[in-house]
């Protein structure tokens, strides 16, 4: 349990402290936009694209191990997106983002830090092949379901052309395909950009989850408690158990299923909420989630770590 609370603590301090910044008026609100706007475009691109470029692709990519967690996050996705719709009558692009906060696991901010603290360093391989693939696939879902939610009535021929420019205009989905082409083809990056990326890869995740908690301050739960607990139940409750079933009638070893299972048990990440104010939908439910889910995190995955092997 105390491990859980040095990783998580951290996070709310941060986040707290952008709340407590913007509501005291030392921070402006347009300028959590301006923040917001620098770690969505830039540093957040940086990280992905110097962590994929370094990674071993080879290393214990296991196909029942991704099946196991990428089933269970697309089952994740589409609950929380029917759920919006039928049960709260969101209008679809809100349920479009609702359902992606609902299938994006904070696979590197909690899940790396808590696999390696439970099982030790040699622990994370697993978790490394999921976070190679997690952001293309997520952002490819979450994208294709927003164009085909913002182009309603036309054909799929004519929202593909629309799907595929605001793919290839996202600079997260840029910085993945420039990491994965330097990581293939063997390609060494100049040491001087190579360290100005991580200079501002560094950056990243303290000023997404500062601007976070700014956002906060703006998009307050009144109302929408609970669509938040439907969403915190899929990502928090949902997620890890189809994992965990999927990984046992696939007999997963032991390493990919402690992987697998506690980064599908993780709260929604900071990603989400970045998905969600690009197309400016269902922000105040985004953002509530994933704090309030950070926030139950201790609990449900000190569960998963006391069942797994």
């Amino acid at each position: 349990m105390q491990a859980l609370i040095d990783v998580i603590l951290p996070v709310f301090l941060v986040l707290g402290f952008g709340y407590l910044a913007t509501w005291r008026g030392w921070f402006e609100d347009s300028w959590i936009d301006g923040l917001m706007r620098f770690a969505q475009n830039f540093a957040i691109p940086c990280l992905l694209f110097r962590a994929i470029s370094r990674l071993d692709l080879s290393a214990d990519l296991q196909p029942a191990m991704l099946l196991s967690f990428y089933a269970g996050a697309l089952v994740c996705f589409f609950a929380g997106l029917l759920g919006a719709r039928y049960l709260f009558a969101r209008p679809w692009p809100d349920a479009v983002a609702i359902g992606f906060v609902s299938l994006f696991s904070n696979s590197v901010l909690l899940g790396m830090p808590i696999t390696e603290r439970a099982w030790g360093p040699e622990a994370l391989a697993g978790n490394i092949a999921i976070v190679a693939l997690h952001s293309p696939f997520c952002y490819f879902v979450g994208i294709t379901a927003m164009e085909l939610a913002l182009n309603a009535g036309r054909s799929l021929r004519e929202a593909v052309p629309r799907i595929l420019k605001s793919m290839f205009r996202n600079a997260l989905v840029l910085a993945i395909l420039a990491g994965f082409a330097v990581n293939l083809s063997g390609l060494a990056v100049p040491a001087i950009i190579g360290d100005a990326a991580d200079m501002i890869a560094r950056a990243a995740l303290p000023a997404a989850l500062f601007g976070l908690g700014g956002t906060l301050y703006r998009y307050r739960p009144e109302g929408d408690l609970r669509t938040i607990a439907m969403v915190m139940g899929i990502s928090l409750l949902l997620h890890p158990t189809i994992t965990f079933t999927l990984g046992a009638a696939l007999h997963l070893d032991t390493p990919a299923m402690r992987s697998a299972v506690i980064t599908a048990a993780m709260a929604p990440g900071v990603n989400a909420y970045l998905f969600a104010n690009m197309y400016g939908t269902a922000r105040r439910v985004v953002a509530s989630s994933v704090l309030m889910a950070t926030g139950l995190t201790m609990l449900t995955a000190w569960f998963w770590l006391s069942i797994l092997p």
